[in-house]
């Protein structure tokens, strides 16, 4: 074995380009940092030899003379921790450091010569811990690691429901609300807004998420306002939608009488002209959709009527 090319470095470096050769070889071949590789422990092994014999005087001497007990098989000093096996991680890394720790109660071997559970454990370093020891052999200086950032709230959308009456949906509104944490916001409404708009107001939650203002233009008689139009359902009976009626439906300046033509089905629209809002020169309209219902509990004789009815639709 030439111990020169086992550490990589050229016969007759200084010893310091020899402890630093065999901390990079020693950390690169330790079989408790390579369990997969099968080389590592006989590399590990040539490299404890070969640091053994450049290291000591005694027995580089005779390497270099040729005598046989300066390579494999020869006797390291009293002070090198490798003849009797591979240390523990921890001791090595000690070792590497340059000193030895003093014996703590937990590092002795216990009467049946198993080391204790919790020097087993410290053999197998987290690999944080190998990083910051690894960091120091290399001259630098050992640093506790940061702190883990506090949790990032998860981005949660929220909702307000906003009130507005058709001449404040008309202009736009100021509305003032409070999140949930305490953050007081300010926001005009739109001008021509109507029922059922969500204006979104962005990253404003806790966490970044969106917040929704869901607006409500309705009047106690059932209108909806969108813009200047206004919309209202005019529920009708199976056979006033048949037969056609006259009917008063609510408007913003008052009930006004409507005339719902024969065969009207649900969904159909029926205008008001100029029923709507008021917008400088523009006026809107009222559309009223038809709602077909049925009674909840028809009595005996609607089921009559509506059973024939069947009968005389199946017949065509």
């Amino acid at each position: 074995m030439d111990p020169w090319a086992v550490l990589g470095l050229d016969p007759g470096a200084d010893a310091d380009a020899l402890k630093r050769a065999f901390r990079q070889q020693a950390r690169r071949w330790h079989p408790d940092l390579n369990g997969n590789d099968p080389v590592a422990e006989d590399r590990f092994k040539q490299v404890n030899e070969a640091y053994a014999v450049l290291s000591d005087p005694r027995r580089r001497r005779a390497w270099e003379q040729g005598e046989p007990d300066a390579g494999t098989g020869g006797h390291a000093g009293p002070e090198d921790p490798f003849t009797t096996g591979f240390p523990s991680f921890e001791d090595y890394l000690e070792v590497l450091l340059g000193g030895r720790r003093r014996e703590r109660p937990a590092d002795r071997v216990d009467d049946g010569g198993r080391q204790p559970a919790a020097a087993e454990s410290r053999a197998s370093e987290s690999w944080a811990s190998e990083s910051r020891a690894s960091e120091s052999m290399a001259g630098g200086t050992v640093t506790a690691a940061a702190p883990s950032p506090p949790p990032v709230a998860a981005a949660v959308d929220s909702e307000t429901i906003v009130e507005l009456s058709p001449e404040q949906a008309l202009e736009g509104e100021r509305v003032e609300l409070e999140l949930a944490d305490g953050t007081a916001v300010e926001v005009w409404t739109p001008p021509l807004a109507g029922d059922g708009w969500r204006l979104r107001l962005a990253g404003v939650t806790p966490g970044g998420g969106d917040h929704f203002l869901q607006l409500r233009v309705r009047t106690p008689e059932g209108l909806r306002v969108d813009g200047l139009r206004v919309l209202f359902q005019l529920p009708l009976s199976p056979a006033e939608a048949v037969l056609g009626c006259r009917v008063v439906v609510p408007t913003l300046r008052g009930p006004v009488q409507l005339t719902v033509p024969p065969c009207s089905s649900s969904g159909r629209l029926l205008r008001l002209r100029g029923r709507g809002l008021e917008w400088g020169e523009l006026r809107g309209d009222q559309l009223v959709e038809v709602r077909i219902m049925v009674p909840e509990q028809p009595g005996d004789a609607e089921l009559a009527l509506y059973r024939r009815l069947l009968e005389l639709a199946e017949d065509e």
